[in-house]
């Protein structure tokens, strides 16, 4: 498939937007973009850098001055068109997704409609950006609280969900009365300058968001160093999160980082079976695996591993690997060879040191790779250390609660974690005890746009979506008022 199927190909577009405006890099350098279920070029996008990134920061600085005076109503209309123009072009979105990124076409839609979903929760929030008045200490004295936007802002996306983590960062910013410019994965920027591209449309004012494309070490410099960048959105690796946060320290950025994960699934033997498959199996292979918080650790209870290994063989076995565009694939491809080699590697590193293949074996070809199983995976094994980013299943057994808590927590991460019990007892056990910033009992399924997504330890800082996420782009300011007339006048 080419982009020539598109309803509207003007939402193809191989240009930065840059200040209200489509350019391309000063010095005229452009990044292919491959789609990984062909490995053929799709397009190009400008190699943009230094001179780029301060343009952007600049528009944004100037078209922020007149944006945070506006209403919170009027903000929030404009929020709403953009979903609108989302919504109106969902199918073309959906496409251009699948094209650079690989997901199957039905996820690919899925993940549109998340994304517009950011757009019209903070369009409702930023109604909410209210403050408060604190008891005074004497009669001619009052004390406002008030919540005023960051300033200029910037975010740096991953390519895994090249539209829903732009509209989650962007949407609370505006939504806060801050501007933003954006730097999204060179390996899916085409998602970014769409959805850029729907914006103009909406009505959002020049410089207010730009998309800078190119490699990310000169943008990310220049984002970091500047001033009057007051705040950075990161998602993506923890080794790259820390490497931002050092290069944010000298101008003390304010930083929300979403970053790796090594989520626990735990099964208890008192769990619906049926549903904890289920749970599984949405967790895994969403995005062929390719997700923080996908289930990284299977861990089962003694009296029911073999039967819900069994049962979850059998779903694995249905799934069906291909390009996203073809209407039977389950899952598409994985995003590059790089990631393809990781895979591998997790895998014959387990079955170096005693695990067993109890699916199919592991297939690859190009960047596809066949969903796995692996039973008797131990603590030293590099599945159980690392985020595989990828459609392969180690499963743990363990003996009783205490157990499955310490090596649920035995992660210097702490994004996202899953257990399965029909024990309410436990349930708050479990749930009070696991050291993960998002928990989900029952269910495979914990992203929205209404509850706060984020971790802790080393799966980062801050919190987004949800009330929580326009807060990350709000300052508090106490306002102290003195010299008022303490007792009333009369005439």
């Amino acid at each position: 498939m080419s982009t020539s199927v598109l309803k509207d190909p003007d939402l193809f577009r191989q240009q930065a937007f840059i200040a209200g405006m489509w350019a391309d890099a000063t010095g005229g350098g452009v990044i292919s973009v491959d789609n990984p279920a062909t490995g053929e070029s799709i397009g190009h996008v400008p190699a943009c850098g230094v001179t780029e990134t301060r343009a952007a920061i600049a528009a944004a600085q100037t078209a922020q001055r007149e944006w945070k005076q506006r209403p919170a109503a009027e903000r929030a209309q404009v929020l709403m068109d953009w979903h609108d123009q989302i919504m109106a072009n969902l199918d073309d979105l959906a496409a251009i997704m699948t094209l650079e990124q690989g997901k199957v076409l039905a996820e690919a839609k899925g993940e549109v409609r998340y994304a517009a979903s950011f757009l019209s929760w903070f369009a409702a929030e930023a109604r909410r950006a209210d403050g408060w008045i604190l008891p005074a200490p004497a009669q001619d004295r009052r004390i406002l609280v008030l919540k005023e936007p960051v300033g200029v802002t910037a975010a740096v996306t991953p390519w895994n969900f090249p539209l829903a983590m732009i509209t989650r960062k962007c949407a609370p910013a505006l939504a806060a009365g801050c501007s933003m410019v954006i730097k999204p994965s060179e390996l899916t920027p085409f998602s970014a300058l769409a959805v850029a591209a729907l914006g103009e449309r909406a009505g959002v004012p020049a410089g207010l968001v730009s998309v800078v494309t190119g490699m990310p070490q000169e943008i990310g410099a220049e984002l970091t160093s500047s001033a009057v960048v007051r705040k950075l959105s990161f998602t993506g690796s923890t080794r790259v999160g820390a490497l931002l946060m050092r290069q944010s320290a000298d101008t003390i950025k304010r930083l929300s980082l979403e970053l790796g994960g090594n989520a626990p699934f735990i099964v208890f033997d008192d769990a619906d079976l049926d549903l904890a498959v289920s749970g599984a199996m949405a967790s895994k292979f969403r995005n062929s695996g390719q997700t923080c918080i996908c289930a990284n650790r299977v861990l089962v209870q003694d009296a029911i591993h073999d039967r819900f290994v069994a049962r979850l063989v059998d779903e694995v076995a249905r799934l069906k690997v291909g390009d996203g565009f073809d209407p039977s694939a389950t899952m598409g491809p994985l995003i590059s060879e790089a990631a393809v080699a990781k895979v591998r590697g997790h895998v014959e590193d387990a079955l170096s040191k005693g695990a067993v293949c109890v699916s199919a074996p592991l297939k690859t070809e190009g960047c596809f790779v066949s969903p796995v199983v692996l039973t008797g995976v131990t603590r030293d094994m590099a599945v159980a250390q690392e985020e595989t980013f990828g459609p392969v299943v180690p499963v743990f057994r363990f003996r009783d609660e205490d157990e499955a808590l310490e090596i649920a927590n035995g992660t210097p991460y702490g994004l996202a974690a899953y257990f399965f019990t029909g024990d309410l007892d436990r349930a708050w056990r479990v749930g009070e005890a696991l050291e993960f910033g998002m928990v989900g009992l029952n269910t495979g399924a914990i992203s929205m746009e209404s509850a706060p997504f984020g971790g802790v330890k080393q799966s980062g800082l801050g919190r987004e979506g949800g009330h929580a996420g326009l807060d990350e782009f709000l300052e508090m300011k106490s306002f102290h008022m003195a010299g008022l007339a303490g007792k009333s006048r009369t005439s």
